[in-house]
């Protein structure tokens, strides 16, 4: 298995440990083209729910990586934009806990939880991980800014009812963009919301990576606490990262599977370099080891180089 379409990692997540990501929908299609969103905006914007990929396709190449032996913590269904676009997400979990013990996730925008389809296939998930950035539909416009037929109410109410219906867990996320959904009014809004939503956990977050749009400031460190105290949430500032992991043999192909869906700043890929214990001996690097690498994510044109908070950060296109 020297590279794959839909499986990838393990990876760290500082909510569900090392993840085994499963991407049912092509690149950065989803439904929402959110602000902060840190594989930078949506290019393809649909709300259509679709068989991308064969499930069969997935599930075989699930299989060839669970005979490695790799541990991982959990299975899950992220993709690279809106999972609960893949029209057949249902069938995919089911297949997935036929072959794993682990519990499985599935990461969604919960854009379309109004869908008695969308919330019956999520059921079959052991975590469902929803956004709730918004209080209203004009903060929900300014930063999620959804495909325009969505309707935030339908949402919403999907959201709530998912909780009255589902027998898992439901972790609830906030990402804080600062000035839309910080103020002292926005955030009492969230907790009211948060009150009419059944849910095992509230994450509360903010952007620690370059986002869609450079005017989506991160809240402070202050402002994050101060939302977890009022929401009874947990601070993801507060959890720890575990490592990357590709078991692709080449270092340099081997950050770029994983910066293809996870970006990966200097520091990690650092990291990430001195656990594999290997220089790239690529012909075309005039540099063995890590200054080798960095000089090829600087100069490969799939690559998009950005500085966020000091920090450079690299993703694909």
């Amino acid at each position: 298995m020297t590279d794959a379409q839909y499986i990838f990692g393990p990876i760290p997540s500082r909510r569900l440990g090392r993840s085994l990501g499963v991407s049912p929908v092509p690149e950065k299609t989803c439904n929402y083209t959110c602000v902060y969103c840190q594989l930078g905006r949506t290019a393809h914007m649909i709300n259509e729910r679709r068989l991308f990929y064969p499930v069969d396709a997935i599930i075989n190449e699930l299989k060839t990586f669970l005979q490695s032996g790799i541990p991982f913590d959990v299975i899950t269904v992220v993709g690279e934009g809106e999972p609960t676009l893949y029209s057949a997400l249902g069938e995919l979990i089911g297949h997935i806990k036929l072959l794993s013990q682990a519990p499985v996730a599935v990461i969604t925008n919960g854009a379309l939880m109004g869908d008695k389809a969308v919330r019956e296939d999520l059921s079959r998930a052991d975590i469902v991980l929803p956004s709730l950035d918004a209080f209203d539909e004009e903060s929900w416009k300014k930063i999620n800014r959804p495909y325009p037929r969505l309707d935030f109410k339908a949402a919403l109410e999907g959201l709530i009812q998912f909780g009255s219906e589902y027998a898992g867990e439901i972790w609830l996320e906030i990402m804080l963009v600062e000035g839309i959904n910080t103020s002292d009014a926005a955030l009492a809004a969230l907790k009211k919301l948060c009150g009419s939503i059944r849910h095992d956990r509230l994450y509360i977050n903010t952007a620690v990576r370059p986002p869609a749009e450079n005017w989506a400031k991160p809240a402070s460190a202050e402002t994050v606490q101060r939302a977890a105290a009022l929401l009874n949430g947990i601070s993801i500032d507060r959890l720890s990262d575990g490592g990357f992991y590709s078991n692709i043999e080449d270092i340099y192909e081997a950050v770029i599977s994983i910066i293809r869906r996870h970006p990966m700043n200097r520091f990690e890929i650092q990291s990430f370099y001195e656990s594999r214990h290997k220089s790239d001996a690529a012909s075309d690097i005039p540099q063995r080891g890590i200054d080798g690498i960095f000089l090829r994510l600087d100069t490969d044109k799939r690559v998009v180089t950005s500085v966020y908070k000091g920090i450079v950060t690299y993703r694909l296109q």
